[in-house]
């Protein structure tokens, strides 16, 4: 069977804007609409991804030190390998910087891009430097993978879990944007997320069916999940984990977690969650189910909720 060019993407302009591209591309590209490129090398599989930060849209140097910057960019691609349960083999990051900007500045940031690799077994491969308006940071992300987990293996009867506690990320942005001092966990969330590489190994090997890294906000993450398998997710908003003070539409519409949503079978066993949390020492939640339909379904008691608002870059 031929793999379709894209495989289908959940709502929002951003991903009609996704769709577009893919149409207009047509024979001229292959895949998409995954965490990751999967390129077959013989019996090989290369897991690929790409991540752009931009400053002023994803970051402000007045609240990340440099190596934060590297970081936090590092973070996000490499979080693709674990939506894939792919292992890293290194990153290779381009780097736009003003002209003035500090030369101490520029190494700082590229040593905070070789420490998040490194924290999960990858290393700096190489890159390209050239002068912009502003801080950009592309990263490209290479990793192998044997069996490649991916959104489109949900199936109904499956069960929806997620790792760590969700909302911090908003929680630290809207109190930066207020210039306040957010609580300490929150900005350690939003400074230094960590990439999931190890826990997604552990889910693979426990059957999951599914996986999807929370770059976009559980919200439109499930979404992508129900339209690449053909389901519908269906959250219950009392068992999404928080963490302090945020509430389920900043769990729910948050970006930049990167934490895991993972599709599980149903006959999981009850000591998973206990298990998880002994071995890495943060929560594995079940959330909801998957069930016949199409898109996100967020119930309370039963009862649809309505969300508020939408996950936002924010613009210098």
């Amino acid at each position: 069977m031929t793999r379709p060019n894209l495989v289908p993407l959940g709502l929002g302009p951003e991903f009609d804007r996704i769709r577009e591209i893919w149409r207009k591309l047509g024979d001229k590209g292959k895949g998409g609409g995954d965490d990751c490129a999967i390129v077959e090398l013989g019996a090989e599989k290369l897991a690929v991804s790409t991540d752009m930060a931009v400053e002023g849209t994803h970051f402000r140097t007045s609240w990340l030190s440099p190596s934060e910057i590297g970081w936090r960019a590092g973070a996000a691609a490499l979080s693709d390998l674990a939506a894939v349960a792919a292992l890293p083999l290194g990153v290779l990051a381009s780097l736009g910087v003003p002209e003035g900007y500090p030369e101490d500045s520029v190494v700082e940031l590229m040593d905070g891009l070789g420490s998040v690799a490194q924290s999960v077994g990858a290393t700096v491969l190489g890159g390209d430097l050239v002068r912009s308006d502003r801080i950009v940071v592309d990263v490209v992300a290479l990793g192998q993978v044997n069996h490649p987990i991916l959104r489109s293996g949900a199936s109904v009867g499956d069960t929806l879990w997620v790792t760590g506690r969700l909302g911090g990320p908003v929680l630290a942005l809207n109190e930066l944007e207020a210039g306040n001092e957010p609580a300490p966990a929150a900005l350690l969330r939003f400074t230094r997320p960590e990439p999931r590489i190890s826990e997604a190994q552990w889910l693979g090997g426990r059957g999951a069916k599914a996986l999807i890294d929370l770059s976009d906000g559980l919200a439109a993450d499930a979404g992508h999940v129900a339209a690449a398998s053909g389901v519908a997710c269906v959250i219950e908003a009392a068992r999404v984990p928080l963490i302090e003070d945020a509430d389920v539409n900043a769990a729910m519409l948050g970006g930049e977690e990167y934490e895991l949503l993972a599709v599980l079978p149903a006959d999981v066993p009850s000591s998973t969650s206990g298990d998880f949390a002994r071995e890495f020492g943060l929560p594995l939640t079940g959330i909801g189910h998957v069930e016949e339909g199409a898109g996100v379904r967020v119930t309370n008691a039963g009862v649809l909720l309505k969300l508020n608002g939408g996950y936002r870059h924010f613009e210098s």
